[in-house]
């Protein structure tokens, strides 16, 4: 099982004390970086990777080394520096190799290192040709296929590292096939990375085997891949959870903007999370652990400087209001488009602000181009995390289409569906939206009335439902 090895240090490493880091398995180690120098690689003389270590990161936001490694990580005040070391399962030399690298890194710099107890300065030995190694460097098996990455940490985050190798393996027409023992939990920025087949969480079975951790489907290792062998669920996926109050609310909405070099992209998610929280978003970045401090300006900038390429995007909330989203930024034939995924937590149902969503919505329709958002309800985990066992499925609560597919249908069709419920107009009366109440999440029978609406809209030739 390939181990992370993480240095929170007040100080940046700088030239000197990476230097007196790397030199912690010897001279004879070699060192390599990546094109885009994001990551150094330690290797044996005779090219075996060992250690990769990542480039540095600031953290300017508070609360992400207690979210990402557990609320009882002493990390620094921010900002800090967040240094990854990842240890190869290429020899057992590899995983105190990485333990010593960042324990001279706080030696040097202060801070402390995660997990505790793997931090040291002492130089390790590793012999010239380690056994059982991968010639694929950031991978710990590689098919024709299928690139698996083992992990075990409490939660495992969207790094940069990983959404760089799901970007490689997808350039490949590899899968990603990440596996981990059964009390390893996903943050929802890498769930929704993931994206399904042909990536896969793939979950030791305590009682044998592996199961994927999304559907709950039977492993088995087959022609270099994890596939299904029995169409069958694994108990440990379906066993019931302990009953909980604790509810998840998540938007996800769209909105297309006119190109103009006065816009100014992310406003569309700060008016949900302000309208919602009473607050902004405190950070943003491209990968977990989140970074930077919530700007809008530098959000835009970089996507600038991507395009034409989307860009891909999480931000979250504050320790105190658990809330994080994953946004998505491209152009398109309408303009330029906002995809949102915002999910909140909640410790009970009766918190969940369904009263706030009809006027959360009319505001994205008339200040940010809104064009479609479908609202659910789920109970879950109110921090956040996703386990790799069943929960309850999201409820529809509401769905909201924007004025353009309203008048491309016309009015006079769109808003008198075939539900129970009759849609709100929203903006301008002569140009409306439409807001269609679908439940309170709690009813199943939602999902009946927003596919009727749904093949409705579609078959009027309005936009497709979005899906959580």
């Amino acid at each position: 099982m390939t181990e992370d090895v993480i240095a929170l240090t007040p100080k940046m490493p700088d030239q000197a004390s990476l230097l007196a880091a790397l030199h912690a398995g010897g001279p004879d180690l070699e060192l390599t970086a990546t094109d885009d120098g994001a990551a150094i690689h330690l290797r044996t003389a005779a090219g075996r990777p060992m250690v990769s270590v990542e480039a540095p990161l600031l953290v300017h936001v508070p609360g992400e080394a207690e979210r990402l490694l557990g609320a009882e990580t002493a990390a620094p005040q921010a900002p800090y520096w967040w240094t990854e070391v990842r240890a190869s399962t290429a020899a057992p030399e590899a995983e105190p190799l990485a333990g010593s690298v960042c324990g001279r890194l706080t030696m040097l710099l202060g801070g402390t290192t995660w997990p505790p107890g793997t931090a040291h300065t002492t130089r390790v030995t590793v012999p010239d040709e380690p056994h059982g190694t991968q010639d694929f460097p950031i991978v710990d098996a590689l098919t024709d296929s299928t690139a698996v990455v083992l992990a075990d940490r409490p939660l495992f985050p969207l790094t940069a590292w990983l959404s760089d190798i799901l970007r490689v393996t997808a350039q490949s027409n590899r899968a990603l096939h990440l596996v981990t023992p059964p009390h390893v939990c996903l943050t929802l920025p890498l769930r929704t990375a993931l994206g399904g087949a042909p990536n896969r969480w793939v979950v030791q079975d305590p009682q044998g085997g592996y199961y994927d951790g999304l559907s709950g489907a039977r492993l088995g290792w087959r022609d270099g891949t994890f596939a299904p062998i029995d169409g069958t669920l694994a108990d440990a996926f379906t066993a019931e959870a302990a009953p909980t109050e604790h509810r998840q609310l998540t938007l996800a909405f769209r909105t297309v903007h006119v190109p103009d070099e006065r816009l100014v992209l992310g406003r569309a998610l700060e008016a949900a999370w302000r309208h919602l929280t009473g607050s902004p978003p405190v950070g943003w970045g491209t990968a977990e652990p989140v970074n930077l401090p919530w700007s809008p300006h530098q959000l835009t900038d970089l996507a600038r400087d991507r395009a034409p390429a989307p860009t891909q995007l999480v931000a979250v909330g504050g320790p105190d209001r658990p809330a994080i989203a994953t946004q998505r930024v491209a152009r398109t034939t309408a303009g330029v488009a906002e995809e949102v995924n915002l999910t909140l937590g909640y410790e009970r149902p009766q918190d969940v602000p369904l009263d706030a969503l009809e006027s959360l919505a009319a505001t994205l329709v008339t200040e940010h181009g809104l064009t479609t958002m479908l609202t659910t309800v789920r109970a879950a985990r109110a921090d956040l995390t996703l386990p790799p066992h069943v929960e309850g499925p999201p409820l529809p609560v509401s769905f909201t289409l924007g004025s353009r597919d309203v008048e491309r249908i016309g009015l006079p069709r769109a808003g008198r569906p075939p539900i129970a419920t009759q849609p709100r107009p929203l903006g301008s009366p002569a140009s409306p939206a439409l807001h269609y109440p679908l439940g309170d999440g709690t009813d199943p029978k939602a999902w009946n009335a927003l596919q009727t609406l749904g093949a409705y809209l579609r078959t009027a030739g309005g936009s497709p439902v979005l899906r959580p």
